[in-house]
């Protein structure tokens, strides 16, 4: 058999050899071999342009080659053993993909797992096993002997975990971008998990240490900040005691923020004096605290923001360390998920080009999303994504603690000149207007006490955009809903300047404990709504994500494939019966799907049916129980 290994060049692939199966012979593993090789040459691993290595049996990476020598399928692993195919990218040291092949489809997979020599699966999990013990690998088993019965199923083993995970199940062979985010979101998954519960454990070694929960999210922010600095990063270990790494890292801090500031201080004065004020804790320096503490958040908390660079993770270690003050809302940090910061910028189409206006940004977690959105699509292009990061994000935060943090998270996240200003938003139009905004992405304030609709925040980050721009906006369900009094003249304002192009409701758990049903509202700006132009609704309440000790996580994976529905039926306005549909509407009306949604009752079925039935008369029986006589008139009235 011969392939051709290395792809960088370019060259004739060979792909393996195998003769022509006739009527009533034995299948042939062969055949199997040579499928997948035709399907990874249609998917583009041979390449030449990319730095894929394709490898048949053996690997020339002597690390891998290592591993493998406990890889034997007949002896269980006592002896040395290798996969049909190996692959791996030059550029991504630590991922690996491996391929084994069966003739026979009822060879696929085992009920045990641990027939390793018989079973396609089950041999390429024995490879995982042994080379997960230096690498993230994602495993396939292929069986078939034809194009029609090929049968593909797809695991990851995760260096250092336990756990197997089945992944895109229904699907054949993927192109090799495809696993590496497969790798790197499951990867994202458990080191993200692992960060949260460090995090968790810090917040109680400081509570016991008596630092105040404003000050932890501060000292958490300027060690990040320090440890940007490499000189920082390099001398801190050398120095004798915590008192004086302390100090190198506040005058550190202050460096940082004069570059950030360009020519005046004033706009940082208030984060620099916090950060000024970590001196003031003693129990920082006791017995070499602080050394250790910044030793630990750069093992476990800056090397991860460095991998995973534009999510948010920041603001997610802010809103642990402040959940005891913050429970009551008193702190005013309610914190829009990742995936839907990211699926926001998808659907208003930010882009390289855009300018993103935020007026009541928080910690900037819409900010640091676009920001990752507009510098991959920047392909590269350094002056560019210099740009970028200078002149198109613009925040406005009024609260000064929250506005000293979405400072440092923007800074720590690669944005070099910080465009974030500690205002009241309707009073920051002037400041905001010139850098022109396209987009506005915000969350504002629910129910703040402040008497201000949340619809007003809306309008005045309207008021800031370029005409046509786009405005998306997540408020409770309530400004969404009829309302005659105060409401309705913000709606009917809102409409006589700007046009109502989407709405969806939205999953209502999405921001856990905090109750608020909500939905997103999309606007075009400073064009007037026509009230004969439909709008598109949506019904998003299921995102996949589930609720696992204290936060929502997509446990099962089904979030990806939600959310490709979900952009492709907002982008080409598609009606399907259950989940969204097109309506005229004014500001009297409801802006919410449920009010206009109709069901699609060709889904329900004879057990449904009977199903409800038993509820019905259940519930009839209860009533019952607990008032005799008390059902008798829900029966007259069904």
């Amino acid at each position: 058999m011969q392939v051709e290994i290395h792809t960088q060049r370019k060259h004739k692939v060979v792909g393996p050899k195998s003769k022509p199966r006739r009527s009533g012979q034995s299948k042939n593993e062969g055949l199997t071999e040579q499928l997948v090789f035709k399907a990874m040459n249609r998917l583009g691993y041979y390449d030449g342009g990319q730095a894929i290595i394709v490898e048949p049996k053996k690997s020339a990476k002597p690390q891998i080659q290592k591993l493998l020598t406990a890889a034997s399928k007949r002896s269980g692993g006592t002896g040395p053993g290798y996969p049909d195919y190996i692959i791996r990218d030059e550029s991504q040291e630590d991922v690996v993909v491996v391929i084994e092949c069966k003739a026979d489809i009822t060879k696929h997979v085992s009920d045990s797992l641990d027939r390793y020599a018989d079973y396609a699966v089950d041999g390429a999990r024995l490879y995982a096993d042994c080379i997960s013990k230096a690498f993230d690998v994602l495993y396939i088993g292929v069986s078939g002997q034809t194009q029609e019965e090929l049968t593909v199923s797809h695991y990851v083993k995760l260096r250092g975990e336990k756990d197997h995970k089945e992944i895109l199940k229904g699907c054949g062979l993927q192109a090799f971008p495809t696993y590496l985010e497969q790798l790197k979101n499951q990867r994202f998954r458990v080191d993200y998990s692992a960060l949260l519960e460090y995090v968790g454990g810090l917040n109680k070694q400081l509570h016991g240490k008596r630092i105040p929960e404003k000050q932890r999210a501060i000292l958490f922010s300027g060690i990040l900040l320090a440890l940007e600095d490499a000189t920082f990063r390099r001398s801190y270990r050398l120095h004798a005691n915590s008192e004086d790494v302390l100090d190198t890292m506040i005058q550190q801090l202050s460096k940082i923020l004069e570059k950030a500031a360009s020519k005046s201080m004033d706009k940082f004065a208030g984060l620099r004096d916090e950060f000024s004020s970590i001196r003031r804790s003693p129990a920082l320096i006791r017995d070499g605290y602080f050394k250790e503490l910044v030793q630990e958040v750069e093992e476990h908390v800056y090397a991860f923001v460095k991998g995973n660079e534009y999510h948010d993770i920041v603001s997610r270690c802010y809103v642990e360390f402040l959940k005891y003050a913050n429970d009551d809302g008193s702190l005013g940090i309610v914190l829009t998920p990742a995936h839907i910061t990211q699926l926001m910028c998808d659907l208003a189409g930010v882009g390289k080009d855009s300018v993103v206006l935020d007026n009541c940004c928080g910690t900037g977690g819409f900010l640091v999303a676009a920001m990752g959105k507009m510098v991959a699509a920047a392909n590269g292009d350094k002056d560019k994504i210099d740009r970028i990061k200078k002149q198109q994000l613009v925040g406005v935060e009024y609260q000064p603690h929250i506005f000293n943090l979405a400072v440092s998270n923007m800074i720590i996240h690669g944005d070099g000149k910080s465009n974030i200003f500690h205002e009241d938003c309707f009073k920051s139009t002037n400041l905001v207007k010139p850098f022109r905004p396209t987009v506005a992405l915000l969350n504002p304030p629910f129910n703040d006490g402040s008497g201000i609709d949340e619809l007003q925040f809306v309008g005045q980050a309207l008021g800031c955009l370029e005409p046509n721009g786009i405005a998306i906006a997540i408020v409770p369900m309530s400004c969404a809903m009829y309302d005659s009094g105060q409401g309705l003249a913000v709606k009917q304002n809102l409409l006589k300047l700007h046009s109502l192009e989407a709405s969806m409701s939205l999953p209502n758990q999405l921001f856990n404990d905090k109750g608020a049903n909500t939905c997103a509202l999309v606007f075009r700006a400073h064009v007037a709504h026509d009230p004969k132009k439909k709008t598109w609704f949506g019904y998003w309440r299921e995102d996949g994500f589930v609720k696992s000790k204290r936060r929502r996580e997509d446990s099962a994976g089904r979030w990806q494939a939600i959310r490709e529905q979900w952009l492709d039926a907002f982008l080409n306005r598609t009606v399907v019966t259950g989940s969204s549909l097109l309506h005229s509407v004014t500001a009297e009306d409801e802006w919410l799907c449920e009010a206009y949604l109709e069901t699609d009752y060709s889904t329900i079925t004879q057990a449904d049916f009977e199903r409800d039935v038993m509820r019905f008369a259940l519930y009839n029986l209860m009533l019952e129980i607990q008032s005799p006589g008390s059902s008798e008139a829900l029966h007259d009235k069904a």
